[in-house]
C-alpha cells in the first residue's frame, strides 16, 4: 500500500486525481460526502476524471478499503457553492473524504459497519494530526443545504462523536407542542435563525420564517435529529441545538 500523506498511518490505495490546485487557506475542517453514485467504482473513475472537474482527497468503500486521490496539502473540488460560519471558500479550508454509497436517488442503503469503522480511523488521524475542533466536522448537506443532502439522516455522526469525531448531543426527544412553521413572522423565528447563524448556516436573521430557513433546519435535523428531517422548527430541533451551542461553546 502507499500514501500521498507519509505522515498518517492509515494505509490508502493511490488512485490520482488530476482534479486540485493550491489551497488558499489553513486546513481546520472535514468535509463528509456520499458518493450518490450506483457503484464506488464510477465514482472513483469520476473522481479521477479530469473532464468532469470534481474531486476528493479520500474515497471509502462499503469493505472499508480507503482510496486517496488528492494529497491533503492541495484543494480538492468536492464542496462546490457552500458556506460555513462566513466562508465561502470551504474546499481551501477542508480535507474532503467521499463515503461510497448510493444515495438517496438510488436507494440510500445503510452504511455498512466495515466502511463507518475506516471513516472513524481515518478521520481520527487527520483530526490529530491537523487539530480540527469537533465542531469543524461537517457534512455536504451542512454547508451546501440548498442543493446537498449528503452524508444524510442514516450516517451514524453518533458513532463518529463516540469515538472523538464531531460534534454531538443526544437529541432531544420529539414530542407533540408548539412549532415554528414555513411562512410564520415572529421575533422567535429571528432568534432561531441567529441560533442558526451562530452555529455556522448561511441564514439571514430576517424574523420570516422562509423557505431558506426551512431548507437549513432540515439540513441540521438531517446531521443532529435524524430521526424526522421535515424543516419543521418543534421543541427537539431547536433544544438540541441550544444544546449543541452550549457543548461547542464549553469546549472551544
Amino acid at each position: 500500500m502507499d500514501s500521498l500523506t507519509p505522515d498518517s498511518p492509515v494505509a490508502a490505495r493511490v488512485a490520482p486525481s488530476p482534479n486540485h490546485e493550491e489551497r488558499r487557506g489553513p486546513i481546520d475542517m472535514i468535509l463528509l460526502h456520499y458518493t450518490g453514485m450506483p457503484s464506488a467504482e464510477a465514482a472513483e473513475k469520476r473522481l479521477c476524471d479530469q473532464a468532469a472537474k470534481v474531486s476528493a482527497h479520500y474515497l471509502i468503500f462499503e469493505n472499508g478499503a480507503v482510496c486517496q486521490m488528492v494529497p491533503e496539502e492541495r484543494r480538492a473540488w468536492h464542496a462546490g457553492v457552500s458556506s460555513w460560519q462566513g466562508e465561502t471558500d470551504i474546499n481551501s479550508r477542508s480535507i474532503g473524504i467521499e463515503i461510497a454509497n448510493p444515495g438517496h436517488d438510488f436507494g440510500y442503503p445503510d452504511f455498512p459497519a466495515a466502511q463507518i469503522n475506516a471513516v472513524i480511523a481515518l478521520c481520527r488521524d487527520i483530526v490529530a494530526r491537523r487539530c480540527i475542533v469537533p465542531a469543524r466536522v461537517l457534512a455536504h448537506s451542512d454547508v451546501a443545504p440548498a442543493r446537498k443532502r449528503d452524508p444524510g439522516e442514516k450516517f451514524p455522526w453518533d458513532r463518529l462523536a463516540a469515538a472523538g469525531v464531531g460534534l454531538w448531543v443526544e437529541p432531544t426527544a420529539i414530542v407533540a407542542g408548539p412549532e415554528l412553521d414555513p411562512g410564520d413572522r415572529s421575533g422567535v423565528i429571528r432568534d432561531l435563525q441567529g441560533w442558526l447563524s451562530d452555529f455556522g448556516y448561511d441564514v439571514a436573521p430576517t424574523g420570516e420564517y422562509d423557505e431558506g430557513t426551512q431548507v437549513v433546519v432540515s439540513a441540521f435535523q438531517r446531521h443532529y435529529r435524524p430521526a424526522r428531517v421535515d424543516g419543521i422548527a418543534d421543541h427537539s430541533t431547536i433544544d438540541t441545538l441550544k444544546r449543541l451551542l452550549f457543548v461547542r461553546d464549553a469546549v472551544a
